[in-house]
């Protein structure tokens, strides 16, 4: 009898195993990889509880879906975000954390700074026109993208929905120039002028505005609702690369739930007859459709029998708005974290997230090590196989593969950091322009107008209601001191303070922290 010998290899890696008399090539196919993004989707806007117990939000809302994506893969119970959305699609797209790639506010015309200043504050002279393909482009970061190095490595990649890379008139608002090869309705703008189809997706329907959703023509004056036709257009494009046998990178980064909220009518009915706030009611509609595209998709992967090789993660890119624009009391949308978009908080940058990597992850399994945006760079690289590639960008994101393959982080030895040197506009608990790091169960807040701090242990006060700053001293110094080397060692940009004339001091400058001891 034949003696044969059976050889397995993982993604691009070709070889050849040897029988008796002749060579046989088997090759592994590469992981489809989709990521579903989601526009300013609070950690408390789902049916599956994030926290130690079920909350009244999680009651409220209906995300089936969201609970068959994590009764299959692992929920990530500290996973972060930015406080606003532009810097975490950067950090995304580059694995740079934003206080090194300085698109640090949320952009949309080139050259302008869409929010001015705090009284009080000059902001420094950020990224404001994004990540671009090019160098020649001023106030910008010029990158290597994710998905530019996915399809160097035989990838095609689809880009559904939201982008806001870059500003208008600049090659980065199209993310055909950022390595995408399919563009479905991504612009420079970060919002939609409407959701509604029978209004050409347009903020008036008689007049173009830059908030109007391009590239969606075939659905104008159609009963459909946004979040319907991206997913429609997302699987259409999916089928073109199944169809020519190539692996894809998805990114479904849709434009809900970001204001104007408008109602999902497919949903919003039930939650009026729940006797929610009319407001709220189309809030859950816009979540409630989210949710259902995931469904679509994930039925979708099964249909086509692809299910068992398609990694899906599902995040949001900022905490749930919670400031303007919502039913009820501000700074209460997400609850028990305080505040919500735009806020260093929890509630601002603590986000809903979910991994499901068929054959690997545990099935309804969940870790508490913290990830932060920029993780997903390396990760994302690393889950397609791809080993040889080079950035022009220096990278800080770490992959958390490791996490994925049930191995145990060590959260003390990890610091996370965040930087805002900027206005995002309305005032709350953690708004305003900001450095802050998360180490351990502490995170420290440094205040750039008034150079205060707030001291908070996560794990004994996940709301944040007990400032610590003046009675854990040592506490304070030390995470200062970090946060100091940290944002000197990136070349990180400060304000300045328009009563002296002189540069935010860093937040370990011994005439900032005299007043805490």
């Amino acid at each position: 009898m034949k003696k044969a010998v059976l050889c397995i290899l993982f993604l691009t890696v070709f070889t050849a195993c040897k029988s008796d008399k002749k060579e046989t090539l088997i090759v592994e196919e590469k992981p489809n990889i989709i990521l579903f993004m989601i526009d300013d989707m609070g950690w408390q806007d789902t049916s599956i509880p994030f926290w130690k117990e079920k909350t009244a939000f999680n009651n409220r809302y209906q995300t089936p879906n969201m609970e068959r994506l994590a009764s299959q893969g692992m929920k990530f119970t500290q996973a972060y975000a930015t406080p606003v959305c532009t810097p975490t699609r950067v950090s995304l797209m580059t694995g740079m954390n934003a206080a090194r790639h300085r698109v640090t506010n949320w952009t949309l015309n080139r050259g302008v700074s869409a929010v001015n200043p705090p009284k009080g504050l000059a902001m420094p002279e950020w990224n404001l026109n994004g990540i671009q393909p090019t160098d020649s482009i001023e106030r910008a970061v010029h990158v290597t993208t994710l998905p530019q190095i996915l399809k160097a490595h035989g990838y095609f990649t689809i880009h559904s929905g939201k982008a806001h890379f870059g500003a208008l008139g600049t090659p980065g608002e199209n993310p055909l120039n950022l390595g995408f090869q399919v563009n479905i309705a991504g612009h420079a703008a970060g919002a939609p002028g409407s959701y509604y189809g029978t209004k050409n997706f347009k903020k008036q329907l008689d007049k173009n505005s830059v908030w109007d959703v391009p590239g969606l023509e075939k659905y104008h004056g159609k009963d459909i609702f946004l979040t319907e036709a991206l997913t429609q257009e997302s699987i259409l494009a999916m089928d073109k690369a199944i169809e020519n046998n190539k692996p894809f990178y998805l990114y479904l980064s849709h434009y809900a739930v970001h204001t104007p909220i408008q109602g999902d009518p497919r949903f919003e009915q039930k939650y009026i007859d729940k006797g929610l706030h009319p407001i709220e009611a189309r809030y859950a509609s816009l979540i409630e459709g989210m949710d259902k595209s995931l469904g679509d998709i994930m039925n979708h992967l099964e249909e086509k029998g692809i299910a068992d090789n398609t990694i899906i993660l599902f995040m949001s890119d900022n905490g749930g708005l919670s400031a303007v624009a919502r039913g009820g009391e501000k700074h209460t949308h997400n609850k028990p974290l305080s505040s919500g978009k735009g806020s260093v908080h929890e509630g601002g940058i603590r986000e809903p997230m979910l991994v499901k990597w068929p054959g690997v992850t545990q099935a309804n399994s969940k870790t508490d090590d913290f990830v932060i945006i920029e993780d997903f760079f390396p990760t994302i690289i690393e889950l397609a196989g791809v080993e040889d590639y080079k950035t022009i960008q220096t990278t800080d994101g770490k992959s958390f593969t490791s996490i994925l393959k049930g191995e145990k982080q060590d959260n003390n030895n990890r610091a996370l950091f965040w930087h805002y040197p900027n206005n995002w506009g309305p005032t709350g608990p953690g708004i305003g322009a900001t450095s802050t790091i998360r180490k351990g169960d502490w995170k420290l807040i440094y205040y750039h107008l008034d150079s205060r701090f707030e001291l908070f242990n996560i794990a004994e006060d996940i709301g944040e209601t007990s400032n610590l700053a003046f009675k854990k001293t040592k506490k304070l110094k030390e995470l200062a001191a970090e946060l100091g080397n940290y944002l000197r060692a990136v070349n990180a940009q400060m304000p300045t303070n328009t009563n002296t004339n002189q540069m935010v001091p860093w937040p370990d400058n011994e005439t900032v922290l005299k007043v805490y001891f």
